[in-house]
């Protein structure tokens, strides 16, 4: 005999029997619905399986409960709040929090990532500057003296990048995000470009300045171009005292994200050996210069990163940031 010639109410029954309760109980207060069954011209009564009772019971159990899930959680968030206020003076973990939620000072300085390059560089390059300025601004965010950060001549590609691999770059917070050219932003006797090429020597960093980094990652394809390119219009430019302070047995390349938190670093240290070791990994050989050692003129490269960078480098956690790769900027 097939199952479609077997009644509801058999099916009823032997459900019933299977789960241990009589047809048409209920099981802690819930009634077994009905439904019509199939091929069946009445409604005749069909069980709810046993799984879709328990299913409703633990529903009903979850929502008795809700209130003492409330309850438990603002006794646990009071306990640690207790626990924070309580515990000793000497705790390093809370001695950093509150260092850090008291000493942020936002600093007047300005620093611009100049985004015109584009024509310059293959959509793989593009993508590996987008994961560096992802890196720029995440270091602001946490920065002791975090600077104005500006990222101009956005558009094209670059943003298309940043569109498919992190939509949430719209909701940056204390971010310039331009269309324009920074030369129509900020007033020309503000702006210093940082490049290799200069024969100028950073020293310091003014309030009253805009650091401007090139956002090029070019392999060393397009050398001196930013330099050039600041002769040609007419601005300030300067390098980083980089070989003033240390030698590498390595090219001396640094990415965007380098330069930007080396100038971080600059201005919570105010000292420039200090903030390039911060930053420089080991794997690169820095060592400290001697003072009656040092080169006439040894240059960092700013605007262009080499091929040693990926996205995965850039995205390392904060514990292992000296693993990223030295790239040009």
């Amino acid at each position: 005999m097939s199952l479609e010639s077997v009644p509801g109410n058999t099916i009823s029954s032997v459900a019933s029997e299977a789960d241990g309760t009589p047809n048409g109980d209920t099981v802690d207060g819930l009634q077994a619905k009905t439904a019509p069954h199939e091929g069946c011209t009445s409604e005749e009564p069909v069980s709810l399986s046993k799984k879709q009772m328990k299913k409703l019971l633990r529903q009903k159990q979850w929502e008795a409960t809700r209130e003492l899930r409330k309850q438990k959680r603002k006794e646990k968030r009071k306990r640690k709040k207790l626990e924070r206020l309580t515990q000793p003076e000497d705790d390093t973990a809370g001695r950093v929090r509150k260092r850090f939620c008291r000493d942020v000072v936002r600093s007047p300085v300005r620093v611009v990532i100049d985004c015109s390059f584009e024509s310059l560089m293959p959509l793989q390059d593009i993508k590996k500057l987008h994961k560096q300025i992802q890196r720029c601004y995440s270091e602001n965010r946490k920065a002791l003296h975090p600077v104005q950060l500006y990222l101009t001549s956005h558009g094209g590609q670059l943003r298309k990048c940043m569109d498919e691999g992190d939509k949430g770059w719209v909701n940056w917070k204390d971010i310039n995000v331009k269309s324009e050219h920074y030369a129509e932003l900020i007033k020309k006797e503000d702006l210093v470009y940082l490049t290799s090429d200069s024969p100028n020597v950073l020293s310091e960093l003014e309030d009253t300045k805009a650091y401007v980094i090139g956002g090029l990652v070019d392999h060393n394809h397009h050398k001196g171009v930013t330099y050039r390119l600041a002769v040609e219009k007419d601005i300030n430019h300067a390098q980083l005292p980089l070989g003033n302070f240390i030698k590498m047995n390595s090219r001396k390349i640094l990415a965007v994200n380098h330069v930007f938190e080396i100038l971080l670093a600059y201005l919570e240290k105010k000292d420039w050996k200090e903030s390039f070791f911060s930053v420089l990994p080991p794997r690169k050989g820095a060592v400290p210069l001697e003072e009656n050692n040092k080169p006439e003129d040894e240059k960092v490269n700013v605007g262009a990163a080499d091929e040693e960078s990926t996205g995965s480098d850039l995205e390392a956690k904060d514990t292992e940031k000296y693993n990223c790769s030295l790239e040009e900027v």
